[in-house]
């Protein structure tokens, strides 16, 4: 009895295991509608506004990288958030499958965005194929520290709710606890959540720095982006 007990437990354990690759699941001709929440400064860097839209991440075609690795590229198109315009063409980004992690390309910036093993305990550097030493748009992304959060757990998104998720805590820093404008500050959020057997479901990222001399206002470079699956296929 001791040894079905053993071996029942061992194949349950299994079965719960998630690789990176069963949470980014990718083949040619599946497509992923978000909401997309745009954050960005307006003239003079007076305030943060928000913008709406409906994205559509389509993967258009495979093909082998250079080190001989299955990669993807996906075409985004936007339309606004009722789709009442066509969806119109709006970058191309890039995904490799590694052995071991999921890589992907965004305006020319290589992220891990994924590794084995998934468990409460992995953190990687996320970042670092990103030059953010002698780049300065890129200082922010320097030593982050992805960390898998909430393995196995549910999450709600405006698709619905998911089952068997990960989150993926990539940085949550700011120079203050709260934000005064009187005062400095600078903040840097990024999250993203996958869903076995889906791909992202959510992300949110959120970077800027505001300034207070000679006169307050928002950096140049700071924005924002929130995805939040609507539909996939």
């Amino acid at each position: 009895m001791a040894m079905q007990l053993l071996s029942c437990s061992k194949q349950t354990e299994t079965l719960n295991l998630i690789a990176a690759k069963d949470l980014y699941p990718l083949q040619v001709g599946k497509t992923f509608t978000y909401r997309l929440d745009s954050t960005v400064v307006t003239t003079f860097g007076a305030s943060l506004q928000q913008f709406y839209y409906l994205a559509k991440d389509s993967v258009e075609s495979s093909f082998l990288d250079n080190q001989g690795r299955q990669s993807y590229r996906i075409f985004r198109y936007l339309t606004d958030t009722l789709a009442s315009a066509p969806y119109q063409y709006a970058a191309t980004y890039y995904a490799v499958i590694d052995s071991n992690k999921i890589e992907y390309v965004d305006n020319n910036l290589r992220f891990i965005t994924l590794v084995n093993p998934v468990s409460e305990n992995t953190t990687w550097s996320g970042n670092s194929y990103i030059n953010t030493t002698t780049n300065a748009a890129n200082y922010f992304l320097n030593n982050w520290q992805y960390q898998y959060q909430n393995v196995g757990a549910a999450y709600t998104v405006k698709k619905g709710n998911m089952n068997n998720t990960v989150t993926v805590l990539q940085q949550d820093e700011s120079s203050s606890p709260t934000f005064n404008p009187n005062f400095y500050y600078n903040k840097t959020y990024s999250v993203e959540v996958y869903a076995k057997g889906i791909g992202l479901i959510y992300k949110d990222f959120l970077h800027y720095t505001y300034q207070v001399t000679p006169s307050k206002y928002y950096e140049t470079g700071s924005y924002g982006i929130r995805l939040n699956l609507v539909d996939y296929k």
